[in-house]
Formats: C-alpha cells, sequence, structure tokens
C-alpha cells in the first residue's frame, strides 16, 4: 500500500499506521478512507494528499 504525503504540511499517511486517534484502523489503503477525512495534523481535506 501506498504512503500519502499532505501537501500543506508534509505530515505522511502510513498505511501500516492509519489513523487511530481518526477512527482508521491499520491496514486502510488511502483510497479506503472516507472522503470527508482531515489532515490530523493541519486539517485540510484528503484531496491535499500526493502520492509518495
Amino acid at each position: 500500500m501506498d504512503k500519502y504525503i499532505c501537501d500543506i504540511c508534509g505530515m505522511i499517511y502510513d498505511p501500516t499506521i492509519g489513523d487511530p486517534d481518526s477512527g482508521i484502523a491499520p491496514g486502510t489503503a488511502f483510497a479506503e478512507i472516507p472522503d470527508n477525512w482531515t489532515c490530523p495534523e493541519c486539517g485540510v481535506g484528503k484531496d491535499q494528499f500526493t502520492k509518495l
């Protein structure tokens, strides 16, 4: 699974870790994250992430 980086703050979404604080379980691919998910660091939308 691919990692994605926030274009605004540089936070990296790693699917092996997920985002447990936001209810995203480890093993969740970026494409499977709900569209209303936001960056836990800066709050921008999922559309502001780029594949690494």
